[in-house]
């Protein structure tokens, strides 16, 4: 077991040794603030505190901020520790930064919570992160870190074994629009046509042409070999809005291809754009869902990753959502909380681990399509890219996917490719 000793043991002290020693490193341990029974200790230990110790210990200068309860800015110099990006620097540590404490200003996504400038879609700016302005968006620098920092602690005491956590892949598709032109009825169609005309519109409606955002055999067919998990997220407003464009889950149509995918793979839900300003309709999409399912809606994901901490993550909370997808950008692709595990969400306001597990994601074909204004074979590079660095961080990989962006149209015919190419040059599921 590894002891640690602190001279005061804080809830986010607690937090950040679960995440790091049990959840990463897969190591049991204890905090202490004993210092005489730590010290009389003969197995791994790590000394987190600015105490001299002369015996066999793994020293780490503490940051104030594990030991602070309220929220300021904060000084992140950056340096390179490793080949990577590190910030909290100190001195006289068996290592030059306090792990921690960094890994916690990141996870706990502090910088989200000081005053800042929200973008069009009142969400907090990918350009005014730590992660983005010192180069290291594209890289999951916490598991970086811990691999080091676990391999240091092994040859450090022979008796502590790291048990790093195993690869993982879960596709995930964000359901907004399940079809282009049918069960939109004569008049939406109308002004669609108006707004833009075009044959394939006619040829649907006609019944000569299927619709091409109604996918889902291409994408279950695509996934069925690898056995990979599977997450729909389904949009279910009540009424339309500007951003919310699906068909009404009133209709039998959205009823019956709801239930299709519940059978196939596990359903969340994709709370609507109305759901920020009456978050009750949280709650009432959620039990639309449940009752069209069949089944228990306990995941999520923010419809155009619309989320300000803490407010939406506790909407969530108390609406009964206990795993959300929606850590990562919706401008960029990248990680927003430079880490490539699932974890639970810290309340900075109310200082306290919750009950919400986070589960990030670092690649969505929107920001690809949209956003970065990419070519199919580009996206494919960076797709393969994402792949590969949480394959090496032992992390889990989260692409998100939209049928509507994977659609039989001429113009798509690219991505649709990518996404089947990319999907059948991945192993079987363990």
């Amino acid at each position: 077991m590894l002891l640690l000793y602190s001279t005061t043991i804080t809830a986010r002290l607690r937090y950040i040794c679960q995440f790091v020693f049990e959840s990463q490193l897969g190591l049991p341990y204890r905090i202490t603030d004993d210092f005489d029974s730590w010290s009389a200790y003969t197995g791994g230990k790590i000394n987190y505190s600015a105490k001299t110790y002369s015996g066999k210990a793994y020293t780490i200068i503490p940051h104030p901020l594990l030991f602070e309860k309220n929220i300021h800015e904060q000084q992140t110099d950056c340096f390179s520790w490793e080949g990577h990006p590190a910030f909290f620097k100190i001195q006289d540590s068996d290592i030059p930064f306090d792990i921690l404490a960094a890994s916690f200003f990141l996870l706990s996504r502090y910088e989200e919570y000081l005053p800042y400038q929200p973008d069009l879609y009142f969400r907090f700016p990918h350009n005014r992160s730590l992660a983005f302005q010192q180069g290291f968006l594209n890289n999951p620098i916490i598991n970086c870190w811990l691999i080091t920092f676990g391999n240091q602690l092994m040859n450090t005491f022979q008796e502590l074994k790291p048990v790093f956590q195993k690869f993982r892949m879960q596709i995930t598709f964000d359901i907004d629009m399940a079809w282009a032109y049918r069960h939109k009825g004569l008049l939406r169609n109308l002004a669609g046509f108006m707004k833009k005309p075009g044959l394939e519109r006619i040829k649907v409606r006609s019944g000569f042409q299927e619709d091409p955002f109604y996918n889902f055999k291409l994408l279950q067919a695509a996934i069925e070999k690898s056995e990979l998990p599977v997450i729909y997220f389904f949009l279910v407003a009540a009424k339309r809005s500007l951003y919310d464009k699906n068909i009404s889950p009133q209709q039998k149509s959205m009823q019956s291809l709801i239930r299709q995918c519940s059978n196939a793979a596990v359903v969340g839900l994709h709370p609507s754009w109305q759901t920020h300003e009456k978050s009750s309709l949280i709650s009432s999409e959620k039990k639309m869902l449940e009752e069209v399912s069949g089944k228990r809606i306990i995941h999520s994901r923010q419809h155009y990753i619309r989320f300000q901490l803490p407010d939406d993550y506790e909407k969530l909370i108390a609406a009964g959502i206990q795993h959300d997808y929606s850590m990562g950008y919706g401008t960029v692709n990248g990680f927003r909380a430079s880490v490539a595990s699932s974890f639970l969400w810290y309340n900075l306001i109310k200082d306290e681990t919750s009950t919400l597990q986070i589960h990030p994601f670092c690649f969505m074909d929107a920001n690809s399509y949209f956003e970065q204004k990419q070519t199919a074979e580009e996206t494919s590079s960076e797709l393969n890219y994402y792949h590969e660095v949480c394959k090496a961080a032992n992390g889990i990989f989260i692409p998100v996917f939209h049928n509507h962006l994977l659609s039989a149209s001429e113009k798509m015919k690219p991505w649709v490719k990518l996404f089947q190419s990319f999907i059948s040059q991945l192993p079987p599921a363990v």
